[in-house]
């Protein structure tokens, strides 16, 4: 029996694709590996103490150490203290806030340093910074407040990917 030509066509078409994606594929530098999977200088796991906080809000250091533990954890690269030779040692070096042009919307802005460092040796280092917008509340104080540190907590978690990222990033 004798293939239809629209099987035939069926068949280069497909067989076109393959090749096209080995070619693709082969060339492009991309290389597949696990999310965080390299951190420079072979570093493995890494130690993520209590950032510093070099601004007048009271417990970010704890809300951006929280949250960039949580990308090491997602990244399996999460020690435990003790006999721990590489860190992410963190500083929240701004935090404010202003209005928006839009009534009743503020926006914050912070931003945070990563540094990366291997048995007292800081082999990268990063900077982010970001925004996050918030509704100021119906004139409660209160709900003013949880607006503002709900951003802050979206912002933390935001930069924080960000930052491992940037760290991570090997190119």
């Amino acid at each position: 029996m004798r293939p239809t030509r629209s099987a035939g066509r069926g068949y280069r078409l497909a067989r076109t694709g393959v090749v096209v994606a080995a070619v693709l594929g082969a060339g492009c530098g991309y290389r597949f590996q696990p999310w965080g999977a390299s951190l420079p200088e072979g570093v493995g796991q890494v130690c993520a103490p209590i950032f510093a906080n070099e601004t007048p809000e009271p417990a970010l250091e704890n809300l951006f150490t929280r949250y960039l533990r949580q990308q090491l954890i997602q990244a399996g690269r999460l020690a435990s203290a003790p006999g721990c030779t590489s860190t992410v040692e963190g500083a929240v070096l701004n935090v404010w806030a202003s209005p928006t042009i839009i009534a009743s919307n503020y926006r914050v802005f912070t931003t945070v340093r990563l540094r990366l460092v291997k048995e007292g040796q800081v082999l990268s280092e990063t900077v982010v910074s970001g925004t996050e917008d918030y509704l100021q509340g119906r004139g409660n104080v209160l709900e003013a407040e949880a607006n503002r540190q709900a951003a802050l907590a979206r912002l933390a978690e935001t930069l924080m990917r960000d930052g491992y990222d940037r760290l991570a990033s090997t190119w």
